[in-house]
This record gives structure tokens, C-alpha cells and sequence, in this order.
């Protein structure tokens, strides 16, 4: 291990959508197989981002004071990483999104109306469950045949719950997909899990979900998270600013390390192949911190690079917002609202950083077999209201930990769950889910505006953006000063009395200023870097 010691500090390579043999596939499923929903005692990483700052591409973990080592904070990071889907996994997954996407059973089970919601309940799953068995059977028969000939639906649980444990798993590490199927699929999983449910079905559909220290654990080789070479193996190697021998040499170190380690730790129990499953899915996470959670960094640079928290540069560039004036629901001068903007940004960077974390938390609170939900109109249709006390509790943990962070804190520190604002856990995931989808194309196109005043864009763009804002520099100004004034307003709810500065509207505010963005003088800008929409493609570009 000393001769790779010299790797440390090397960048990690995004690992993409790499698979593992179907040989090790029996060792990765059945590792972590329970049944029973199981959470950890405690659901609160030890270490958020303001306590931890790892950084993806150096592979370095900065903590202030007692803070924890890598070793340390990755342990119990993995508790909460999804495994990632081996090749055999991700064919099931293609099938489970073809038998959800033509179920109707929210639309026959979501409704108003007399009869015996249980056996509807169980009508459809049993419906799902043999479009799941004729899509298995027709694109492997003789898998098909050993699986559901001369059986019952009860007797093939195993193979259910683990088609459904596949699509949450693939959710969590991929928000942006399974859009419409995943709600459904929750909903299923949700009345499956009541107890009149479960005896006319006569089995249970659900399983935890597979992480990397429940499959490490399960095999005995946990330890290996505490080498410190996983740092080496995990980081993401970003091109930016590299040449092409350095891009080069850091995939090669990465390569060595990852060899290493499966080689030192891989056992008759546990191959080497899921050692490397494992470190990809980790480095999986890192992708999915600097996709999600960097952009609030960079945001929050923009706002202390260019403003002062004290006085604004002029009345064109200050922060200040008035109560009916250009939908404004809020007043605050601008040093109110620097701060106001400054917490709120934080608050993102750590509920994003523990993203997984509250991932599982609101997996467990919504199938909670003893946690009822009621259907109710809540002004936007009707909703699964359903408490949510995991969700709940680490969430007020997270927003404890950034109000001693800022210090200052402005405006209210209300957290919405289980009411007509945030109906159920699952609002609550998709929510904060779209942060990246709103920051990222903003980021996107301030690099943009960076790019022409290096002079690396086209040299007539660069001269509209002159003759039209009066510079490159004052244009990237006055497009921060709006979305640092609109977008946390306080506007954007049904009325003046769910609006506001609650945790919950300040986000709500943001999708408010999305939804204008074309009425606004700056937003040619926008389209020649290449925006096509906040929904459009990886990053709302072409």
C-alpha cells in the first residue's frame, strides 16, 4: 500500500453507467435481502456539508474542528448510497418501467367513490404483477417458465420485491428519471404495505433498499471503507483545465487504486467484482453531489463575489424588495435580503448533501405499514396526506445545523410535511429534487457570460451583449441581481397566506421566477448560450 500512496490527491472519474458481470449477481442480491423494512437508528449523517467539504475532483476531505476523517464520513455515507445496478438489474428495470408505464392504478385508486377500496387495491397489484410476469416470461422464456409455471403470485415474493426494490434503488441515484412511474410505483408500494392489504394479497412486495454498507457489511469486508485508498478509488476525473497527459495519468491512478483494493479485500465471499460495484456506486455519489449540490456553491460565490452585504452598488443592482411590487410578497432592504438569499442557498447545500439520507428517510416514512395516509383535496388535487416523522426529524436537524452556520437568521423556519402545502414525504424528495434543475442552467449561462469576456465565444455575440447591458460584466450583474430579487420573493403560491419565507416557500419562489424567465430584458442572453428550458435536456440545453 505504501508504493500507492503517492496517488493520493489524484481526481475521480464520473463512472457513468458502467455494469458487472451477471456471475457476481447472486453475491450483490442476496446481500442485503431482509424482511423487513429497516432504518437506522439514527438517520442523520454525522457530518453535513459545512461540517465535511469533500471535494470530488481532489478527492481531499476538509473538516473544521473535531470534525470526522474520510474514512469516517464515507462509513457512514455508504449506509445511504444506493448500490448500483448490475446489467441482469438494469433488463428488469426496463420491464418494471414498461409495466408501470401503461398501470393505471393511481387513476382507478386515487378517487372518490363508494365500494371496497382493499380489494381494488389488490386487483390492481395482482394486474401489475402479471404484466410484470408476462413481460419476464416473453423476454426470457425459459427464466419466464422456472419462475411462474404451476405457481402462484405469492409464491415468486422474492422476485417482486425485488423488481420493486431495482426501480427505487435506480430512483435515488438518478432523480431525473422514471418521472412519471416512480409516483405510481410508491403509491402501489404504499397500499401494499397496509395489513388488510397484505392478507388478501398474501405477500409482502417490499424490501430495503441495497447500499453499499449493507452489501459490504452483509459480506464481512466493511473495513474496506476505512483504506484510505478509497478516496484515491472514487474521485471524479473532470477535464476542465487539464491537459490531456494529466487527464490520462489521473484515469490511470484512479485504475491502479481500484485494483488494488479489490485485490487486497476481495474474499471467497465477496469477489472482486463487487468490491468494484461498490466503488463505483460511491463514486456515483460523488457525481451526483457535484450535478446537485455544487451548484448552490457556485450560486452562493456569485452572491458574496459580487455584492456587498452592506449597501447595493446602485438601485439597478440592489437586492431590495417591496411588499406588491413586481409580485413581491416579502420587504426586505438589501442587506435583509443578502442574507435572506445567502441562508437559503446554505439550506439547499445541505439538504442536497444529505439527499440520500432523506431519501431513505422518506422511503421508510411513506411505507411505514403502521403510518396511514388520508386522500384529501388540498387545493391542487387530490393528495396522500400522510405524516412524515423521519423526514421530519432530519430535516430539522439539517435546518438546526445551518441556522448556527449563518447565524442570522431571516424570516420564518417553518418546515411544511404532512399538511396541504407538502402532502407526504414524496413531495417533499421531488421538491428539492428540481434545485439542480433550476441553479444549473443559471450557472450555465453566467459561465456563459464569463466565456465572452474571455473572449472565447463569438466576438458578435460579445458586442450585442455591449451595445444592449453596457459590458459583459454589468450583464452578468444585473442577471444575478434578479434572480437573487425575484426568485426569493416570497411569490409564487395560490395566495398571500401560503406564501412567503417559510422553508418550503422560498423554493416555491425560485419555480415562481422559472416560469417568467422569457418575459425578462436579459433572457436573449440566455438563449445564445443555449437554454432551451428548466425541463429540457441534462442541464436545460441543446
Amino acid at each position: 500500500q505504501h508504493v500507492l500512496k503517492a496517488l493520493d490527491g489524484v481526481p475521480n472519474q464520473s463512472t457513468g453507467d458502467h455494469t458487472l458481470p451477471n456471475a457476481t449477481e447472486s453475491d450483490v442480491n442476496g446481500a442485503a435481502d431482509d424482511s423487513e423494512m429497516r432504518e437506522p437508528e439514527e438517520a442523520v449523517l454525522t457530518g453535513g456539508a459545512m461540517d465535511v467539504t469533500f471535494s470530488a475532483q481532489s478527492g481531499r476531505v476538509e473538516t473544521g474542528g473535531n470534525g470526522p476523517t474520510f474514512s469516517e464520513w464515507i462509513t457512514e455515507r455508504a449506509k445511504f448510497i444506493p448500490l448500483r445496478l448490475t446489467l441482469k438489474e438494469r433488463k428488469y428495470l426496463r420491464l418494471l418501467e414498461a409495466a408501470l408505464n401503461v398501470s393505471e392504478y393511481t387513476d382507478r385508486i386515487d378517487v372518490l367513490m363508494y365500494g371496497n377500496k382493499t380489494k381494488r387495491i389488490v386487483a390492481q397489484i395482482k394486474e401489475l404483477c402479471a404484466i410484470l410476469s408476462g413481460l419476464v416470461l416473453a423476454s426470457d422464456y425459459k427464466a419466464g417458465q422456472t419462475l411462474f409455471e404451476d405457481r402462484q403470485f405469492a409464491d415468486n415474493a422474492e422476485f417482486f420485491q425485488k423488481i420493486f426494490e431495482i426501480g427505487r434503488r435506480h430512483k435515488i441515484m438518478n432523480p431525473e428519471k422514471m418521472r412519471n412511474e416512480y409516483g405510481k410505483m410508491m403509491h402501489l408500494l404504499q397500499d401494499a404495505q397496509a395489513s388488510d392489504v397484505q392478507s388478501m394479497l398474501g405477500f409482502s412486495i417490499v424490501a430495503p433498499i441495497k447500499t453499499v454498507f449493507s452489501v459490504l457489511q452483509s459480506l464481512g469486508v466493511e473495513y474496506i471503507l476505512d483504506d484510505d485508498m478509497v478516496a484515491v478509488a472514487t474521485k471524479e476525473i473532470v477535464a476542465a483545465g487539464k491537459t490531456r497527459a494529466q487527464i490520462q495519468l489521473e484515469i490511470k491512478q484512479k485504475e491502479r487504486a481500484i485494483e488494488y483494493l479489490c485485490k487486497a479485500y476481495s474474499t471467497h465471499d465477496c469477489p472482486a467484482e463487487v468490491i468494484r460495484q461498490c466503488l463505483y456506486s460511491i463514486g456515483d455519489n460523488h457525481a451526483f453531489l457535484r450535478f446537485n449540490r455544487d451548484p448552490c456553491d457556485q450560486m452562493l460565490h456569485y452572491l458574496t463575489t459580487h455584492f456587498n452585504p452592506k449597501r447595493a452598488e446602485s438601485d439597478r443592482l440592489s437586492l431590495a424588495i417591496l411588499h406588491g411590487r413586481d409580485g413581491a410578497r416579502l420587504s426586505h432592504s438589501h442587506e435583509s435580503q443578502f442574507h435572506y438569499v445567502h441562508q437559503t442557498l446554505t439550506l439547499w447545500r445541505e439538504l442536497l448533501h444529505d439527499m440520500f439520507m432523506l431519501w431513505h428517510s422518506a422511503d421508510s416514512d411513506l411505507l411505514a405499514a403502521r403510518n396511514t395516509y388520508r386522500l384529501k383535496d388540498t387545493g391542487q388535487g387530490l393528495n396522500r396526506v400522510q405524516a412524515c416523522p423521519r423526514v421530519s426529524k432530519a430535516a430539522h436537524v439539517i435546518l438546526h445545523r445551518t441556522q448556527k452556520a449563518v447565524g442570522r437568521w431571516v424570516g420564518s423556519s417553518v418546515i411544511h410535511l404532512g399538511d396541504r402545502n407538502v402532502p407526504n414525504a414524496l413531495m417533499f424528495i421531488d421538491k428539492y429534487n428540481q434545485v439542480a434543475s433550476i441553479l444549473n442552467p443559471v450557472v450555465h449561462v453566467l459561465e456563459f457570460l464569463e466565456r465572452l469576456e474571455m473572449g472565447t465565444e463569438r466576438t458578435d455575440v460579445a458586442a450585442y451583449v455591449d451595445a444592449a447591458f453596457g459590458g459583459v460584466a454589468m450583464a452578468r450583474k444585473l442577471v444575478l441581481a434578479d434572480f437573487f430579487r425575484s426568485a426569493f420573493d416570497g411569490s409564487g403560491a395560490d395566495n398571500f397566506f401560503d406564501a412567503g419565507s417559510c422553508i418550503d416557500g422560498r423554493l416555491t419562489s425560485a419555480w415562481n421566477w422559472c416560469s417568467g424567465v422569457e418575459k425578462k430584458p436579459y433572457f436573449p442572453i440566455f438563449l445564445l448560450s443555449g437554454f432551451v428550458g428548466f425541463n429540457g435536456g441534462p442541464e436545460g440545453f441543446n
